[in-house]
This record gives C-alpha cells, sequence and structure tokens, in this order.
C-alpha cells in the first residue's frame, strides 16, 4: 500500500494581516509553550482583527490556552497593545 505525497500549499503573504496576528501570537512562544495553543490562540485573534471575535482579555480563557510565567491578564493586556499598534 502505498501513500500518496501531501496537498501543496501555498504560503501566506509576508505583509498580509492574518501572518503578522500569528507572527504577534508567535513572539509570546515562551509563554504559551503548544504550538497547538499559539495556532488556535493566532485564529481566534485573527477574527477579532477581522471583526467577528471576541476581544483578547475574553480569548486568553475561552481558548484554554496553557499559559507559563505570566499571568491570563498580563497576556490578554499585552496581546491588546500588540493589535492595537498592528491597526494603527
Amino acid at each position: 500500500m502505498s501513500t500518496l505525497p501531501p496537498p501543496a500549499t501555498r504560503q501566506t503573504p509576508e505583509d498580509s494581516l492574518e501572518k503578522r496576528v500569528y507572527e504577534i501570537v508567535e513572539s509570546f512562544s515562551k509563554h504559551l509553550p503548544i504550538m497547538n495553543d499559539r495556532n488556535r490562540l493566532g485564529f481566534s485573534l485573527y477574527k477579532y482583527v477581522m471583526g467577528e471575535g471576541d476581544h483578547p482579555a475574553i480569548l486568553v480563557k475561552s481558548t484554554k490556552v496553557k499559559i507559563e510565567g505570566i499571568s491570563a491578564e498580563e497576556l490578554a493586556l499585552k496581546l491588546a497593545a500588540e493589535i492595537e499598534k498592528l491597526k494603527k
């Protein structure tokens, strides 16, 4: 039995809004050690930036990410500040 190769994927452009939101979340990787948690939070923050999601203070709790070395409130404040910089 053989396995088919994976489908081809296109990389997100470096200057896209989605990529920049995911980079913000990735910058907190020492506080968010699980990659899947970072991806889930990045998706939720992208939806927030697009006007469809909750504020970062709510998202940090509702996405149930594992946080190390910082409180959830501090992380939410830092994420909100970075998102505000991004919107400008």
